[in-house]
């Protein structure tokens, strides 16, 4: 049996919760939406060590560094740490993700590489010290932070 490591494990919960509270939560009224967000943040939460929010917060030690596009936290979890942190934003603007990629840049944040297909757009940001992955679709932005490898 293979052995998953903790980068691994904690990508897999947060995935998890985020489809598993995107399909629930569609389903009930807002009292259950809200036991099932509970519930899905304390499994992620005691998987991963780390910090989630279904909504409305970002992780307690995310960044200030990297500057998020105006709107919504829908979905905002860290891995523990300074291990990573995914924030996903609902956006009003325009573009969001265009935004949110001047901000980066506003804030010294260089493109390292660009991704696309399918509809959806993907660029990955440095300063140096952090990778920001930033992906969009419409109104969602999508943030995956890390620590640059030295």
């Amino acid at each position: 049996m293979t052995k998953l490591d903790t980068r691994t494990r904690a990508g897999l919960a947060i995935a998890m919760a985020g489809v598993s509270a995107t399909l629930l939560t569609g389903c009930f009224a807002n009292p259950i939406e809200d036991l099932v967000n509970q519930g899905v943040e304390g499994a992620v939460e005691d998987a991963t060590g780390g910090d989630v929010s279904l909504g409305g917060e970002l992780p307690a030690d995310f960044p200030t560094s990297v500057p998020l596009v105006e709107g919504e936290v829908a979905f905002g979890a860290g891995a523990g740490g300074a291990e990573g942190w995914i924030v996903m934003i609902t956006s009003t603007a325009a573009d969001p993700v265009a935004d949110a990629a001047a901000a980066l840049e506003g804030a010294g944040f260089t493109k390292d590489t660009e991704l696309s297909g399918g509809g959806t757009a993907a660029q990955v940001y440095t300063n140096g010290e952090l990778l920001v992955l930033l992906a969009g679709e419409g109104e969602t932005v999508s943030y995956t932070v890390t620590q640059q490898p030295q």
